[in-house]
């Protein structure tokens, strides 16, 4: 079973560009009745597909305008999870996910400003199982997360092609 079909990738898209449409507007637009895309939308709400309904909140709009990627090293045979927890408990810490290479852990943060950034790096080496960070302070966001062109890609479409739609 592909994971989804084309009007699911035109349901999700059309949500993705406005996500205050609503399900009356999108199957205006789509022309299928309403009670189609509210089934789909919850059977991809179901699968996994569609994660999450809530806004995306700007850091830089609340006052936290640095950005930047953490590198972190823990103890061996300490395991991540008392490391992951600690790494919950900062506010400041967008993300955190566990890595192959160098290190063992990378977090995105975020900074008031590059010395506020120094107390957040306090606060993460504050845990006794992170030994050692590396830290890169992002200057400008090239492409920002992104997930639409996805769609096209779970369809099975020639993306790179300079003719695909």
């Amino acid at each position: 079973m592909a994971p989804i079909d084309d009007l699911d990738a035109q349901i999700v898209r059309l949500f993705l560009d406005e996500p205050k449409i609503g399900v009356l507007e999108a199957s205006r637009r789509l022309g299928v009745a309403r009670a189609t895309v509210q089934s789909r939308l919850d059977r991809l709400a179901e699968r996994g597909v569609v994660e999450s309904w809530s806004p995306t909140v700007s850091p830089t709009a609340l006052g936290f305008p640095v950005t930047a990627f953490l590198t972190l090293e823990v103890v061996q045979g300490a395991g991540r999870t008392p490391a992951a927890e600690h790494l919950a408990s900062i506010p400041e810490v967008l993300e955190a996910c566990t890595i192959t290479g160098a290190g063992d852990l990378w977090c995105r943060v975020v900074a008031r400003s590059n010395t506020d950034l120094q107390r957040v790096l306090d606060a993460v080496v504050s845990e006794p199982s992170i030994v050692r960070v590396a830290t890169v302070i992002a200057l400008q966001t090239e492409l920002a997360p992104r997930v639409a062109p996805l769609l096209d890609a779970a369809l099975g479409l020639d993306t790179t092609s300079p003719t695909a739609p």
